[in-house]
């Protein structure tokens, strides 16, 4: 036997019987020739972190715009920290832990620069909105490989667009995604306002740290075990009690982080600088690169905007910016 079919037999008999297994995957928008060691879940996950888009969530912001210190989160690193817990809730649940984590490494690569306010801002520019979780399957349907795309198989697809809000995945490991996105980013942002002395870890409500934990590593865990023990065959959920405890912990992370002029006062320089890129390459789309400047003749010149800004990391964002807009000095 293929080491591929040796380790689809094994997730037959080690799997719950509610995972999805590799071997009836609904497969590829194009057909390919299977792998003889990975199985597809396995070559989806590969061909995400060799891709270009993974590797600029580095340099793209999670929260803090541009900070000065090395142990801030990117989006890179929160991806990685969504793989860990995800991967740790399929584990438990004998879920697919191949399917879990490509999901968990694709889904934000279509984020833009600067966070949510880079989001923001594109979907007022756009005709036609933008949502970076349906940016994202562009980004492996599309835009990588100089527009040939990743021809990632369905259930990963899926996956990744049902990420953030709306229906839910029709895998369980993808529903997976979407709970350990919101246990990864919550706690990681409450590390770093503390790191940037924005909030202390006792200005959280002193109910909330005693029923969701006192610490980091405490709530994270909590929320963990609070999902594997609420979950069922039809759905990765907390209980309602927990879920209720979570959104009082968002809702004052909002008045505390998310809203604070500390963290955003930059933001409104960076929305700034990408209303003008925007506008410019809108104005003159023979200047997109190569493959944007074929989405603007296949499709149109905002969607080829939209795709070019996107993909830019935050640095290349201030790059661009600056060769557009800010004079070259001549030098003697």
């Amino acid at each position: 036997m293929l080491i591929r079919e040796i380790t689809q037999e094994n997730e037959k008999k080690i799997l719950s019987p509610y995972a999805a297994l590799s071997v009836n995957s609904r497969g590829r928008i194009k057909p390919e020739k299977e792998c003889d060691i990975r199985t597809c879940f396995q070559r989806d996950r590969d061909r995400i972190i060799h891709s270009q888009s993974f590797r600029r969530l580095k340099h793209k912001t999670q929260v803090f715009l541009a900070p000065s210190g090395d142990h801030y989160r990117t989006r890179l690193t929160h991806t990685l920290e969504v793989s860990q817990i995800a991967r740790t809730i399929a584990r438990a649940l004998q879920l697919n832990e191949d399917l879990t984590e490509a999901v968990a490494l694709g889904h934000d690569l279509g984020h833009t620069p600067f966070g949510h306010a880079g989001e923001r801002a594109l979907n007022g520019l756009s005709p036609n909105g933008f949502k970076h979780y349906e940016q994202s399957v562009r980004v492996v349907d599309y835009l990588e490989k100089d527009g040939k795309g990743l021809n990632l198989t369905d259930e990963v697809r899926n996956g990744i667009l049902c990420h953030t809000v709306g229906e839910d995945a029709y895998t369980l490991e993808g529903q997976i995604i979407r709970i350990a996105d919101k246990i990864a980013y919550i706690n990681h942002d409450i590390d770093d306002a503390i790191r940037a002395e924005v909030m202390n870890e006792e200005d959280i409500p002193l109910d909330l740290r005693m029923s969701l934990g006192m610490g980091k590593s405490e709530r994270i865990n909590n929320m963990v075990l609070n999902v594997i023990h609420n979950s069922s065959h039809e759905r990765i959920l907390m209980s309602d009690e927990f879920w209720e405890l979570f959104n009082d912990l968002h809702d004052f992370m909002f008045t505390a982080v998310y809203r604070n002029p500390v963290c955003k006062g930059e933001e409104v320089k960076a929305v700034a600088m990408l209303e003008k890129i925007y506008e410019h390459y809108i104005k003159h789309p023979e200047e997109l690169p190569y493959p944007y400047s074929s989405v603007a003749e296949k499709e149109s010149v905002d969607r080829a905007v939209c795709d070019y800004i996107a993909g830019m990391s935050d640095n290349y964002s201030l790059k661009v910016f600056n060769q557009l807009y800010v004079p070259k000095f001549w030098i003697e």
